[in-house]
């Protein structure tokens, strides 16, 4: 049987009128684990951002190609495509939380090696493309099991506010660290631009550390192909959560124009305006989480995500018509808010359909799906801008995403439908379906 952090076992108290348009800090109040993550992530995760900014940048000036910006990419899609089931068979039948750690250590020697590569005389391109790599096995094998570990860490009815604050947690990092990230670029160069994303992992270990075990399963098997055929076998039985797949694939297939900032900002003011660009979209999302508290009462969670992923594809085709700085930072901003609504709704609908047994298998999936559009997306971008021009890129983008997902939700009447009201619920993983360590 579970047991509950004590503060979760008291009574919650009604939600204020108020509290309906902020987010929603129950699960961080009651959840002594899920804090040690929020904290954690966030940390680590600010870090990852401001590399974020460096490593194209880097790539950029070191080629002046598009293209090559965009194969980035595709590199990193490459290994994360040929690692993520084992990664989720890994999340089904190990310890999360150990998973989780030593995939953040591994991330933490890439940092140290592109503060090496960038502070010698003659950086090396391949060694960045390398990086890019490792960074998507270590991803694949990292993200199922921190996928998987928020439906044991707070109680059912907290899922949809936990995602929220995750999107808050991710967004405050997607606006901070780009942001910081072109000032350190301008100011002090690349290398000691890496070692503060270099210091942030160091964080994100200590919280991971402090969190208590997260086992797998009781019936949990060894990994194997039999297991991984299992979990592809039960995400096509829910067109629900094919309908989640398709969307958000094609949404960021065809909308996803970052590989383009680097370009964009070189005409506009250099580093300044390009941290600028990366951090729009998550203003957009930070503002929507920090006035998510309604998504509480929403039940047609399905509808919720090709309303938003078809507002995704509307502000990119504003965006690149904007005639100026500003409209296009406003665009980008509105993207991002339609993104973190449809992130929030998506993963609703997971948490609430997917058994704990296949919770890992499924994640896996699940980072397909969003990863791979923009991983694909960022490399189609660069094709269409280095024939055409960047503008043509991202208003085709645009046009042909709100297309792509109006095609999809017609094509899946069950996922456009789904009310979780209605639909039957995945066993309650703190339920005591799980051998969990005394605490």
């Amino acid at each position: 049987m579970i047991s509950k952090d004590e503060d979760s076992l008291t009574p919650r108290p009604p939600r204020q009128w108020w509290h309906v348009a902020t987010v929603d800090v129950t699960p961080l109040r009651r959840h002594r684990d899920f804090r040690l993550l929020f904290i954690g992530r966030f940390v680590s995760f600010f870090g990852s951002m401001i590399s974020s900014v460096a490593f194209p940048y880097q790539v950029y000036q070191l080629t002046h190609n598009v293209l090559v910006v965009g194969l980035l990419g595709l590199v990193e899609f490459g290994p994360m495509l040929l690692f993520a089931f084992v990664g989720g068979a890994l999340a089904d039948a190990r310890d999360r939380r150990a998973m989780v750690l030593l995939s953040e250590a591994a991330l933490l020697v890439c940092s140290a090696v592109l503060v090496v590569n960038a502070a010698i005389p003659d950086p090396q391109v391949w060694l960045l493309f390398v990086i890019a790599g490792a960074w998507g096995v270590l991803d694949a094998l990292q993200r199922p099991s921190l996928d998987a570990m928020l439906p044991r860490l707070v109680d059912r009815d907290e899922l949809t506010a936990a995602g929220a604050l995750g999107g808050l947690r991710g967004t405050l990092g997607q606006i901070l660290g780009p942001a910081l990230g072109g000032i350190l670029i301008a100011a002090f160069g690349l290398p000691l631009t890496y070692g503060v994303d270099t210091a942030t992992f160091v964080v994100g270990l200590v919280c991971l550390w402090l969190m208590r075990a997260v086992p797998p399963p009781v019936d949990a098997e060894r990994p194997s192909i039999r297991r991984v055929v299992e979990g592809l076998r039960y995400a096509r039985s829910r067109q629900e959560l094919l309908g989640t797949y398709f969307v958000d694939m094609i949404a960021m297939f065809f909308g996803m124009p970052m590989a383009l900032f680097p370009a964009i900002a070189q005409g506009l003011g250099g580093p300044k305006v390009l941290g600028l660009l990366y951090a729009a979209p998550a203003v957009g999302s930070f503002l929507f989480s920090a006035t998510s508290g309604w998504t509480n009462r929403v039940h047609r969670h399905g509808m919720g995500v090709v309303v938003a992923a078809t507002a995704w594809g509307v502000a990119i085709v504003g965006f690149g018509l904007a005639p100026s700085l500003w409209a296009a930072l406003f665009f980008l901003a509105l993207a991002g808010a339609a993104d973190m609504m449809s992130g929030i709704f998506r993963g609703v609908i997971w948490n609430q359909t997917i058994p704990d047994s296949l919770r890992g298998r499924l994640a896996s999936i699940e980072m397909l799906s969003w990863s791979s559009g923009p991983a694909l997306g960022n490399f189609e971008a660069g094709v269409v801008a280095s024939i055409f021009n960047v503008r043509v890129s991202i208003v085709s983008g645009g046009v042909l995403c709100v297309a792509g997902c109006l095609l999809c939700a017609l094509a899946l009447p069950l996922f456009r439908s789904y009310d979780a009201r209605l639909y039957p619920l995945a066993p309650d993983p703190r339920s005591g379906s799980v051998k969990q360590e005394k605490q």
